[in-house]
């Protein structure tokens, strides 16, 4: 997918709204043990040197964790995306997320609370993979 057309905004938050500020600053003081625990990883550069941002606001969304450098999106998914509503309406975000050309990576909280190891090394492989574009 080409990133050079009209409705592509490769700036950091993608047009998101000036609410969108004020809600990601609320969900930052207030994360999951599950995002306490990957922020704790990716913080402070400490993921391939790359800079992460947690609790996001791009376009209409607010996203987990982002690295703008390489468009990579990760979210954490809580109990209620079981639900087959949310289960649409991720599959409709995910799809207006790839088409700014943003690559995404989902975990549920018990994958990143029981197998920390393993999260960090498939977020790893996608780096990898996206630094070599």
């Amino acid at each position: 997918m080409s990133n050079n057309g009209p409705y592509h905004d490769q700036s950091l938050f993608k047009g998101a709204p000036p609410s969108s500020f004020e809600k990601a600053k609320w969900l930052r003081e207030n994360m999951t043990e599950a995002e306490k625990k990957l922020w704790a990883h990716l913080k402070n550069n400490q993921c391939k040197d790359l800079k992460f941002r947690r609790q996001h606001p791009i376009h209409l969304f607010i996203v987990d964790f982002y690295c703008h450098k390489i468009g990579l999106v990760i979210e954490i998914d809580g109990e209620y995306h079981k639900r087959e509503e949310q289960k649409v309406l991720d599959i409709d975000r995910t799809e207006l997320l790839k088409f700014q050309d943003l690559h995404i990576i989902r975990f549920t909280n018990k994958e990143v609370i029981n197998n920390l190891d393993n999260v960090m090394t498939v977020i790893k492989t996608k780096i990898d993979s996206l630094l070599k574009d």
